[in-house]
């Protein structure tokens, strides 16, 4: 791979909803981003699922941990190797347990193994080396974020929301020379997003997600329960903070006895809600606020955010740019930053000491 220049790149991004993996191609230098490429989406089945939930919050060697690491393997294997084309790949692997404070991070999968079917380099373990400089870990796209923001012509401070399984932020400045510079960036998770309402509509209607946000629109918020989600501790320490996907049990909790309209209206109101509250730490008044993840095709959580912005709230597809992939893209950038020696993140981004580049290579041994 030359030192330098633009090269491409191919990402791969299985997120906590647990729906599948993204792969996507971008032409980047680890600064701009100057094309995007071809994109494929493989999703888990129904039983690959159920084996990734059941290691949902298990460590290396827990229960169930090794089954989902060859699905993940498995589906990236068989998506990556698709495409052509690439100098190197990006994998994040399927995050089990995030605990930045305790035991660390656990992104199933083995990039190594990847190189080997592949036969590219692999940057993975994105996470890790942040987490031991003092970081969160995540959230990890905001440099790819800043980079978008540059490549839009956007010249007035804006947002990135992305509504996964968690929500999360970045409030970008793009006047700024780089996103390792201070007050470049500040990114941070919001809480909940579509997690909780994927999980109740698995549980009571047997169905992947809310499909349009059609059983939220017939049901009536219940506002106590936003109000004592709203008092979690979590909503006012000082970001950058991140969450783990399990995190707030006592939300799914509160609406158990609600009718399922009214669960998934509620649950939806507070993902809107914990997007609005975190809103108050960004450090200037936004000019745009663009949304990206699944979340975003749910017109009842747009509305909701609508409602409460005070700028408008698009889809990222109004920037010309694409939801449904802007995540896997983002890895492919962010292997190219590790391969030429460039952070990844940042105070503002993970709370890490210094501007840190995570990521460990993996090279095909056949390569030599």
């Amino acid at each position: 791979m030359p030192k330098a220049g633009p090269i491409w790149a191919l990402g791969a991004m299985s997120g906590t909803s647990l729906d599948g993996v993204d792969a996507a191609m971008v032409l980047t230098d680890g600064h701009r981003v100057l094309e995007f490429g071809p994109h494929a989406y493989r999703p888990y089945s129904e039983a690959e699922q159920a084996t990734l939930r059941a290691a949902l919050g298990q460590w290396p060697g827990g229960p169930g941990v090794a089954a989902a690491a060859e699905v993940v393997e498995t589906a990236h294997a068989e998506v990556l190797s698709r495409f052509s084309g690439a100098a190197l790949v990006g994998f994040h692997g399927q995050t089990l347990a995030h605990d930045p404070r305790g035991r660390g991070t656990h992104q199933a999968g083995n990039g190594a193994l990847l190189a080997e079917v592949l036969g590219l380099p692999v940057v993975w373990d994105f996470r890790s080396a942040d987490i031991r400089f003092g970081g969160q870990g995540a959230p990890l796209a905001p440099f790819y974020h800043f980079a978008l923001a540059k490549k839009i012509g956007a010249t007035a401070p804006l947002a990135f929301l992305n509504l996964g399984g968690v929500g999360n932020l970045t409030w970008i400045d793009p006047s700024a020379p780089g996103p390792e510079v201070p007050g470049a960036l500040l990114a941070f998770d919001t809480g909940p997003a579509n997690a909780p309402i994927n999980d109740l509509m698995r549980r009571a209607l047997g169905q992947s997600h809310d499909e349009g946000g059609r059983v939220a629109a017939k049901g009536r918020v219940k506002k106590s329960v936003i109000e004592a989600f709203l008092a979690d501790p979590f909503f006012y320490r000082i970001p950058p903070k991140s969450l783990d996907r399990n995190d707030f049990p006592g939300l799914a909790a509160a609406v158990k006895g609600l009718s399922t309209p009214a669960a998934a209206a509620t649950l939806t109101a507070a993902a809107a809600a914990a997007v609005v509250k975190g809103a108050e730490h960004f450090p200037q008044p936004i000019s745009r606020l663009l949304v990206t993840g699944g979340g975003r095709h749910n017109p009842v959580l747009m509305r909701h955010l609508a409602r409460q912005f005070p700028c408008p709230v698009e889809p990222v597809e109004a920037a010309g740019l694409d939801g449904d992939m802007l995540e896997a893209q983002a890895f492919a950038f962010l292997a190219v930053r590790v391969a030429r020696g460039l952070p990844t993140s940042c105070t503002g981004t993970t709370g890490v000491a210094a501007a840190v580049g995570g990521g460990e290579i993996s090279r095909p041994e056949t390569a030599g």
